[in-house]
């Protein structure tokens, strides 16, 4: 995927951020968005370890991936999953939310 210009983040932003009156719900909708459009289940490397991106989920901190290796599982910060090349489609949302949080 090629890296989108500032106009097109700054668009998916705007779609994430409709009818949201403070940042909780600003985080929510990316949230909701991230879910909806990242394909998953996919597999990334953290750590050394492939693990498996099973979903999206929201905390108090921001947008989760939940990772999961055999038996273990872990949340990590979307912002900080290295994704794997190619990276999922979808992958847009993350760059929006990675310019949001800015």
């Amino acid at each position: 995927m090629s890296e989108l210009s500032e106009a097109e983040l700054d668009a998916l932003i705007a779609q994430a951020t409709v009818d949201c009156y403070n940042e909780d719900e600003e985080l929510a909708g990316f949230a909701v968005m991230i879910e909806d459009n990242l394909a998953v289940p996919f597999e990334t490397t953290v750590l050394g370890l492939t693990v498996t991106v099973r979903k999206i989920s929201q905390t108090e901190s921001g947008v989760v991936a939940i990772c999961v290796q055999g038996k273990h599982r872990q949340a990590i910060p979307i912002l900080d999953l290295p994704l794997p090349d190619p990276p999922p489609q979808g992958v847009e949302w993350i760059a929006a939310y990675r310019r949001w949080a800015g």
